[in-house]
């Protein structure tokens, strides 16, 4: 959309190919450093308590996705699980909005089996939730491509019938999204609206940056004015603004919604949101499985290209 090499870029996120010949670069790995916290639990606690400190909430990804094999996705809810007893402190809390979040790839817990995928799927989302419930965290079901919307969608209704504070993601450039902001912005919802980050055909996915923008708002303006918790997932200025209109439109509280971003994009604006008295919560992925994760942070943005390929220039020239 913004970035004309996002489709190339893309592509390459899901290529074997590519993929080794990037992450064996030492030049990359650097990079990757400003948008991943870390390979290890211990660098995530690190960047968990800094960002706590300074105001701001986390979500909690640990990097993987399109896992195929069982003993797999069982090490990913297991490694939830630990994580969540790590940050447990960091969880426990009398407000309404719980500081810790985790989220969740239903295709790393085991979504892409060619057996029972989503009932494997849910059953580990189910052993997270339940850590989480133990100590006070939230999680959030994350949105992969198009193909899994109904999957995903229906283990997520069926998980909120036990965990009704569960959270999900909606993708604004999937032309179905506005429907289902409608379905699913009811009492308790809690759902992050973000641009969306994959390759999808334009039979179900705007491609040009104004529609997109355009669907956003009006998906947002679904949730503003329903009975959920709209979690604005932006570093777009326009859309950071509009979002305060519509909050000030609809009369909502600053406990009533939160905006997101990722780690290690926009830091400022961040911390000015979270000085302001508003709920920022800060995207953070981290483990050794980041090909993909950097790929679309890469095509998302071309100032996060810019910045790779600044880097590698001076890296080269060194």
């Amino acid at each position: 959309m913004a970035n004309p090499l996002r489709p190339a870029l893309l592509a390459a996120a899901r290529s074997p190919r590519i993929a080794r010949t990037l992450t064996g670069l030492r030049t990359t790995k650097k990079v990757v450093d400003r948008f991943v916290a870390g390979d290890c639990e211990d660098q995530l606690v690190a960047a968990a308590d800094t960002l706590l400190a300074s105001g701001r909430h986390l979500t909690i990804d640990y990097l993987g996705e399109d896992i195929t094999d069982i003993a797999q996705a069982k090490d990913t809810a297991a490694h939830y699980r630990t994580v969540l007893s790590a940050l447990g402190e960091s969880g426990a809390t009398s407000e309404s909005v719980r500081p810790l979040e985790v989220s969740l790839k239903l295709s790393a817990l085991g979504q892409s089996l060619p057996r029972d995928g989503d009932a494997i799927a849910l059953e580990h989302a189910h052993q997270v939730c339940e850590a989480a419930a133990a100590v006070g965290a939230w999680v959030t079901i994350d949105a992969e491509d198009h193909t899994t919307t109904d999957s995903t969608l229906g283990i997520v209704r069926e998980l909120r019938g036990e965990f009704p504070w569960l959270g999900t993601v909606l993708q604004a450039y999937l032309r179905r999204t506005e429907a289902d902001c409608r379905d699913l912005a009811g009492p308790g919802s809690r759902i992050r609206l973000c641009k969306g980050a994959y390759q999808e055909p334009a039979t179900v996915a705007y491609r040009e940056r104004e529609a997109v923008d355009q669907s956003y708002l009006r998906c947002l303006r679904v949730l503003m004015e329903g009975r959920g918790y709209p979690m604005v997932a932006s570093h777009d200025p326009a859309i950071i603004e509009s979002a305060l209109r519509m909050v000030a439109t609809t009369e909502r509280k600053n406990d009533e919604f939160e905006f997101q971003m990722l780690y290690g994009i926009r830091d400022a604006e961040q911390r000015r949101l979270a000085a302001a008295g508003y709920h920022l919560r800060v995207y953070v992925a981290y483990g050794s499985q980041w090909y993909g994760y950097f790929m679309r942070r890469l095509a998302e943005r071309p100032a996060n290209l810019t910045f790779f390929l600044r880097a590698m220039a001076e890296r080269n020239r060194a």
